[in-house]
């Protein structure tokens, strides 16, 4: 167990490796229960949403959700979060829990002046669950009256798994198929037991931080805090496909239409040893003798068994093939971008 924005979070249940592999092959059971939620509802809340939230929720029908960004005035991210339209007039945001308090302030303070708009943390209301894997559907499907294909990526319904009323959402976090279970409280240690004795069979394992954190980084999602922060702009990170250029006003938006005017000076790349070594947070990045970025993420992850990592480099030095060197405990190893991501799921 380890102490993760105010919660205790296990790392690990089996052990990283071993979770990680069974979300590859099988299906893995995360409680991300510490995740926030903030609901914006109200006659104006669609503009309020399209004011603090980078993507264009207006395309959203009732029952869908999008990848988008809270952004700065200069583009840079305040968080990454997932947006859902739970009706007309009512929206859900999930935002990382390490940013709940800063993020709930941040979009009440944009939303005065919207019109009949308000936001409420409504985090202590939920408990969430996310059921990874090839074989999630499988597993799910005798818990729930939901007919679990009809349920399109990135939509969700409401109904009921293990016989408590649930929120199920096609999304996820670690580069599989799954879905993301919403429920109260009271009811999420009924749904997590079921699901995990009736998944058993089927290869489901409990799965912690450290095989989230894995999946996630072979699947190339960005970590706010890490791969996305206040210092990287969305253009940087690669993520312009999650900004609604249509929209006539958000929070960074001349900034960003700026950046992709002039063109960004860096971006975000994927990067593979080929020497023996481990690319970790924070470690430096040379081409030649420059030292021209530095480690967001690294690992060397079970599943395609290579060294992999993301840095943000300069354009000039993005291109995959691109060599390079990372500095491990004084010693530079070679290493080279790659293109992105470095695992995609298999189809059909």
């Amino acid at each position: 167990m380890v102490t993760f924005a105010g919660w205790e979070m296990p790392l690990h249940y089996s052990g990283i490796t071993e979770e990680h592999q069974a979300v590859r092959r099988a299906a893995g059971l995360f409680d991300v229960s510490h995740m926030g939620e903030i609901e914006m509802a109200g006659a104006d809340v669609l503009a309020a949403v399209q004011r603090v939230s980078s993507n264009d929720a207006s395309r959203l029908a009732v029952g869908q959700a999008q990848y988008s960004a809270l952004t700065s005035a200069e583009g840079t991210f305040v968080d990454d979060l997932l947006v859902y339209r739970l009706a007309a007039e009512h929206f859900l945001l999930v935002v990382n829990a390490s940013n709940v308090v800063k993020d709930f302030t941040w979009i009440n303070d944009w939303i005065q002046g919207v019109g009949d708009a308000v936001a409420v943390n409504t985090s202590s209301r939920y408990a969430l669950m996310a059921l990874q894997g090839p074989r999630a559907l499988d597993i799910l499907q005798p818990l729930t009256g939901v007919d679990l294909p009809s349920i399109g990526y990135y939509c969700f319904v409401t109904g009921e798994v293990a016989n408590v009323r649930a929120t199920i959402s096609r999304t996820g976090y670690t580069g599989e198929d799954g879905f993301e279970i919403f429920t109260a409280p009271s009811g999420a240690g009924r749904v997590w037991d079921t699901l995990l004795s009736t998944g058993a069979p089927a290869g489901l394992r409990p799965a912690g931080l450290g095989a989230r954190d894995t999946l996630r980084l072979e699947a190339a999602m960005r970590l706010s805090g890490q791969d996305i922060d206040e210092t990287t702009s969305v253009l940087e990170a690669g993520l312009g496909w999650i900004v609604g250029w249509k929209k006539p006003d958000f929070v960074g938006r001349e900034a960003l239409v700026r950046q992709r005017e002039a063109g960004v000076r860096r971006k975000l790349v994927g990067l593979e040893m080929v020497e023996r070594g481990i690319a970790r947070h924070g470690y430096p990045v040379y081409v030649g003798e420059e030292r021209v970025g530095m480690v967001t993420s690294g690992t060397r992850t079970p599943f395609l068994g290579t060294a992999i990592g993301l840095a943000y480099l300069p354009v000039a030095a993005a291109a995959p093939g691109t060599g390079c060197a990372i500095e491990i405990r004084g010693r530079r190893v070679g290493a080279r971008v790659v293109p992105l991501p470095f695992y995609k799921r298999p189809r059909g």
